[in-house]
């Protein structure tokens, strides 16, 4: 663990820490927000008590649903603006104003289109992150060096030999941080999605304690969600760092 990674868990744990200080002695109004000790402690509860086990299913494999169509569906779309200038030159504007626009406006098409399920909450959370995928993933390429691409093409390269090699390598950080986003931006759509729209799932669970004044069960609900965000991103950043040292092992 570098220092900075130090620095960051010791300011999260500092802000934690004051936080149940300051709820503890009332500094905060109790009533509304409760310590982040009882928060831990309720998100445990409903974890081992199965109440929500079905919303969390529901919300988790929709979300990683969208992510999934969003990466692939993004990918692609990022290599085809790369490869089609003519089309990037059209969708430029569009995409500068992609999250100007409120997604959740479609939710009512979506429901024409796939009836009243999970899909259209699935919809919202590929809508909400696809355009991070692509353009990160055209950001990615677009900082290949020309000198590499020339290079492969004077070593005759096959085109799956270049993309293992060359142009992988070199915009996979851009394209791992297109996936960070996807997840984050799927799981913000999906769980807001419900947080209105839904009957079920982990946003509806939320808006009905709130509504409810549940306030154990709507942080403990909360701090479950962020653990399973969190949790996620951690696993795509150790498989980042284990691609890397896979790559440079076979550069070497």
């Amino acid at each position: 663990m570098n220092q900075a990674a130090r620095w960051r868990i010791g300011l999260v744990v500092a802000m934690l820490v004051l936080l149940e200080i300051a709820t503890r002695l009332a500094w905060i109004n109790p009533v509304s927000f409760i310590p982040p000790s009882r928060m831990a402690v309720s998100a445990w509860d409903i974890l081992t008590s199965g109440q929500f086990t079905v919303d969390i299913v529901q919300t988790l494999s929709s979300a990683l649903l969208a992510v999934v169509l969003a990466v692939i569906v993004g990918f692609i779309g990022g290599v085809l603006l790369f490869r089609l200038p003519r089309l990037r030159r059209v969708l430029d504007p569009l995409l500068l104003s992609y999250y100007a626009v409120p997604v959740f406006v479609l939710y009512p098409i979506l429901i024409v289109i796939f009836g009243l399920n999970r899909w259209p909450l699935v919809g919202i959370g590929f809508l909400f992150a696809v355009v991070a995928m692509a353009v990160n993933t055209l950001n990615g390429l677009e900082r290949v060096p020309r000198v590499l691409l020339r290079t492969a093409r004077v070593c005759r390269m096959s085109a799956l030999d270049e993309i293992r090699l060359i142009t992988l390598p070199a915009s996979l950080p851009f394209v791992f941080t297109g996936i960070k986003l996807t997840v984050v931006y799927a799981f913000i759509a999906v769980v807001a999605g419900e947080f209105v729209l839904s009957g079920s799932g982990f946003g509806y669970q939320i808006a009905f304690a709130y509504n409810a004044f549940d306030n154990p069960t709507m942080y403990g609900l909360m701090v479950l969600m962020l653990v399973f965000v969190t949790t996620i991103n951690g696993l795509l950043r150790q498989a980042e760092r284990r691609l890397y040292r896979r790559i440079r092992r076979e550069a070497a």
